[in-house]
């Protein structure tokens, strides 16, 4: 196990919880095997988390309602707090009729550096009709030397929404440890009953042209999708000013494709691409469900 990874701690289960059926983690010489299992549903004036299910080092805490929409907030836990060569993580959530959701992470994602094996983290979405997903993860840190591969799958019905982003931070620049070896495979895929929408996928391998060529990252360490499901008029331009302004080292740009907003950035701070897309969010969030974003408190703490 790498010097780097830290000690695991124990969390408590939530206060609660809903109904849920918990598994023996799953280890093998290769790595972790842990799977999420969420479902929400929504009661009355507010949405549920009606089903939990796990297995391995995944976990959620209790359900969150800082919004008037009755959005349920809920914070996804990984105790050991990053990945080495050989775990696999799987996240699902489903969203029932007219539910709202929103996911999010307590700190920055890890995958540390391999001796061989891959490590691989997937995230799978499913939204019904007139509901909606926000998933807000922080940051994902890739040390130089780690084979990681993160991909996020979102499938909507008819009238299903998402809203989301993805930050990657290659390497550890305020250490001084660049992205040198190992690889980072990511993909983003967005459907709509069986169409595709949107998908993205790159591969970065440790000292890559790609990693320093204008035609990929351009020396950014720091890379950032986000993407909504929101055909808004004017909502591109709206999107570029709540970016505001860039920096030297910063470049951010927005477009609209197949009725999805999709923002891209590059820069040297995962923090400062997290408040761009965070200042993005807001608006379109407002924009898309008439109603304004409540940022997730473990953000500031």
């Amino acid at each position: 196990m790498p010097a780097e990874l830290p000690p695991g701690r124990r969390l408590d289960r939530p206060m609660n919880p809903p109904a849920a059926t918990e598994g023996t983690a799953e280890r093998d010489p290769a790595g972790w095997r842990a799977r999420l299992s969420l479902r929400f549903e929504r009661r009355g004036g507010q949405t549920v988390l009606t089903n939990r299910e796990h297995v391995g080092p995944l976990l959620v805490q209790r359900p969150f309602y800082p919004q008037r929409d009755g959005t349920c907030h809920v914070y996804v836990l990984h105790p050991p707090g990053g990945l080495v060569g050989g775990d696999r993580l799987h996240v699902s959530a489903a969203v029932g009729p007219g539910a709202r959701a929103l996911l999010t992470t307590p700190a920055a994602g890890k995958f540390y550096r391999s001796l061989g094996a891959q490590a691989e983290q997937v995230q799978e979405f499913h939204v019904a009709a007139n509901g909606c997903l926000e998933w807000l993860p922080q940051e994902t840190i890739v040390f130089s030397g780690a084979r990681a591969s993160q991909r996020t799958e979102v499938h909507l019905a008819n009238d299903g929404a998402f809203l989301g982003w993805d930050i990657v931070c290659l390497g550890r620049p305020a250490s001084d440890d660049a992205f040198r070896q190992g690889e980072y495979r990511g993909a983003l895929e967005i459907w709509r009953k069986g169409r595709r929408l949107l998908v993205e996928r790159g591969l970065y391998p440790g000292g890559g042209e790609i990693l320093e060529a204008p035609w990929g990252l351009a020396g950014s360490p720091v890379m950032g999708t986000f993407a909504a499901t929101c055909a808004v008029p004017g909502l591109v331009e709206a999107a570029r000013e709540a970016a505001g302004g860039t920096g030297p080292d910063e470049r951010i740009g927005f477009t609209q494709v197949e009725g999805v907003l999709v923002g891209r950035y590059l820069g040297r701070h995962g923090q400062a691409a997290r408040q761009r897309f965070t200042n993005v969010w807001q608006v379109v969030r407002e924009a898309l469900l008439g109603e304004s974003a409540a940022v997730p408190r473990i953000w500031s703490t």
